[in-house]
């Protein structure tokens, strides 16, 4: 959300020719009344970056403070497969590329919108031969990145987060941590489910995961979310939260065709949380 109370969305958009770009949507309310750009608001430059030579794509927004600059953190697709990127900007018209900080194959990722003990946080989700699982990283120049960690592995056999799981919308503070909604991925015959789920992570130690649910809260049910290029998947990647400081608007992709939006309560997602948790320390 802007300064000035709108709210923008960097919308994923992909050509006719199958590479994506980001474009700005704006709303006074979050909810209708969509101004879009009518020319691409961040494009690929795969001559500067050759990274991006097959589109840009997923972007995670968060404001820092501390630079008065909103960090974006996105998907550099190239052929060496998906790479995470940042650019910082103040208006979502001119942005400083850092290039990719995480070599592929990585994605899924987000920072944290203050430093923790110093050092910047990122989260994101690197593919190797354990898995796929979610990470944390840190940095003190937002260049380079180090002190590597797990923070939440995929389950196994037949659980809705089995195999894959990845970060959606970046972190959420909140009295009792770092409010992380994640998305599992789970493969039956049918082919892929993308559903969410929620876990907890300690405020001044992020990589020490608290709590997480066992069960999903959210997952494709209506016909945009079940139906479209890639059917079954509801992935966020964004949101607000309302002056009342409880009511979030979770906006997601659908069906990898659509955007959506979901409202919920912090509160209640945190109550749920210790209602259905796997406990993973005190």
């Amino acid at each position: 959300m802007l300064d000035d109370g709108t709210t923008l969305l960097l919308c994923r958009v992909e050509d006719k020719k199958g590479h994506s770009h980001l474009c700005a949507a704006r709303s006074k309310n979050g909810i209708d009344h969509w101004v879009i750009d009518e020319k691409p608001t961040m494009k690929a430059e795969p001559k500067l970056y050759p990274e991006e030579l097959w589109g840009i794509e997923d972007p995670r927004i968060t404001y820092l403070p501390e630079l008065t600059k909103y960090a974006v953190v996105y998907t550099a697709y190239a052929k060496g497969g998906p790479g995470v990127a940042l650019a910082l900007t103040e208006d979502f018209k001119f942005f400083e590329r850092y290039g990719v900080i995480m070599q592929p194959e990585n994605k899924d990722a987000a920072l944290f919108p203050h430093r923790i003990n110093g050092r910047w946080a990122l989260i994101h989700r690197p593919i190797g031969a354990t898995g796929a699982h979610m990470w944390i990283s840190y940095s003190s120049d937002l260049k380079d990145w180090g002190s590597y960690s797990k923070i939440l592995e995929a389950r196994t056999g037949g659980w809705w987060d089995a195999n894959k799981i990845g970060l959606s919308t970046p972190p959420i503070e909140t009295v009792s941590g770092w409010l992380i909604i994640y998305h599992g991925v789970k493969q039956n015959a049918s082919g892929c489910i993308y559903r969410l789920g929620l876990a907890l992570f300690d405020h001044e130690k992020p990589d020490k995961c608290l709590q997480r649910g066992e069960e999903w809260i959210f997952g494709p049910e209506e016909d945009y979310e079940l139906n479209g290029d890639v059917d079954k998947v509801v992935f966020p990647c964004g949101y607000t939260v309302n002056p009342d400081g409880d009511t979030i608007k979770i906006y997601y992709g659908a069906a990898d065709t659509t955007i959506a939006l979901a409202t919920a309560s912090i509160q209640q997602m945190l109550a749920w949380l210790s209602s259905k948790k796997e406990s993973h320390g005190s």
